[in-house]
């Protein structure tokens, strides 16, 4: 059942990277500044973050089945509407349903985890999770780039939408969702809102909630949007050889979820680790974003993949900061700050490189620099800001 709903989450991994691959094409056909071709990638993921809420009371309400079986044909029906858009606005609007169709893909996947799986094994299985629903990345390296060379970006939307059509009827065919042990009176939606509002409320959520708003949204803004500009107009590389290059961070990524998991440690360590990882990961963006060679674009690129993965480890600090019984909101808050700090930066990104460019600046310089002094921010707020209690 776990395989089935990673399937849905591969997919969204598959649309949320498609920009790199997509991304000269679409400014060649629809005359796209850099701005706004970062609007249309952050569109997916503003729309996917904002609706973590209302997906975590319907998951708390209906169950996990119900609510992505619910959901997800908007992103089939968005994939279509992307196909087929002859203007701008079109595509965007697109992208806004599949974000929200995609919006409970990773949702149901961990607080199926935190139901039905013991707590201590909570990290190393989301890391499964994480690298399985990484293989969606794999789509939008050489074999997307492959396609939308030899045919179209909208062809890529249509195998997608098809792959996406397939993953919906996996999810209905074998995913039965457990009873859940106990039983409780059922929640009304304002009551579940309610439980929202007293998790706000507690004193450890900002720093959470700031450091994972930019964490998985450093990798999302390289990987789904940056990279394929980035390697074919400073390194002159063909669009496939960049899907090449896509495609071997993409595998690295999937490695890396499982590992960080697997040397999960509780207690402050974890969040020591997390501040010690989220640093270095700033220093490799700021290699590539000043460095001149290949090898320093390339490997930086591949080392990010590799360490993102520390990234499970943020799940599994929220995990253990939050009673049991909003676990699942915790959750759900927490997606919903992943992603709308995914669809921000890549807004503020796309901002930087319009500027670098007015004023004669390396575009790739800022774009990278921009996301390294972000991630520093976040992690000296994290590391400061009030921690949770034993």
């Amino acid at each position: 059942m776990v395989l089935a709903l990673c399937t849905a989450f591969a997919l969204s991994q598959a649309y949320r990277t498609v920009g790199a691959i997509m991304a000269s094409q679409l400014q060649a056909e629809f005359k796209l500044s850099a701005q706004a071709l970062g609007v249309f990638s952050g569109a997916f993921h503003f729309a996917f973050g904002a609706m973590q809420l209302f997906m975590g009371i319907g998951i708390d309400l209906h169950g996990v089945r119900r609510t992505v079986l619910t959901a997800f044909p908007l992103a089939i029906v968005g994939a279509v509407i992307s196909a087929v858009s002859t203007n701008y606005l079109v595509l965007v609007g697109g992208q806004v349903l599949i974000g929200v169709g995609c919006a409970p893909a990773f949702l149901v996947c961990t607080v199926f985890i935190a139901r039905h799986f013991p707590a201590a094994r909570f990290a190393s299985v989301s890391g499964l999770v994480l690298g399985i629903g990484g293989l969606g990345m794999l789509l939008t390296g050489t074999p997307l780039a492959w396609l939308v060379q030899e045919r179209s970006w909208r062809m890529g939307f249509v195998v997608l939408a098809m792959a996406s059509a397939l993953a919906w009827l996996s999810i209905l065919w074998w995913v039965r969702e457990p009873a859940r042990q106990g039983t409780q009176p059922r929640e009304s939606v304002l009551g579940a809102l309610r439980q929202f509002g007293s998790l706000f409320a507690m004193p450890h959520t900002l720093g959470i909630m700031v450091l994972g708003a930019v964490t998985y949204a450093a990798f999302i803004s390289l990987r789904g949007l940056w990279l394929g500009p980035l390697l074919m107009e400073r390194q002159g590389y063909s669009l496939v050889q960049s899907g090449n290059v896509a495609l071997i961070v993409s595998v690295i990524s999937l490695f890396g979820s499982p590992l960080f998991g697997r040397l999960d440690r509780d207690g402050p360590v974890r969040r020591r680790r997390i501040v010690a990882c989220s640093l270095a990961y700033a220093a490799l963006f700021l290699a590539i974003a000043f460095g001149t060679s290949a090898w320093i674009d390339v490997g930086g690129t591949i080392l990010i993949g590799l360490l993102s993965g520390f990234i499970v480890w943020q799940y599994a600090d929220v995990r253990v900061a939050y009673p049991a019984a909003i676990t699942g909101r915790a959750m759900a808050v927490f997606t919903m700050a992943m992603f709308l700090g995914v669809a921000l930066m890549q807004w503020i990104t796309g901002v930087a490189a319009s500027v670098a460019i007015a004023h004669g600046v390396e575009t790739y310089s800022a774009v990278l620099a921009t996301i390294a002094v972000l991630l520093v921010v976040a992690t000296i707020a994290f590391a400061r800001l009030p921690t949770p209690r034993p």
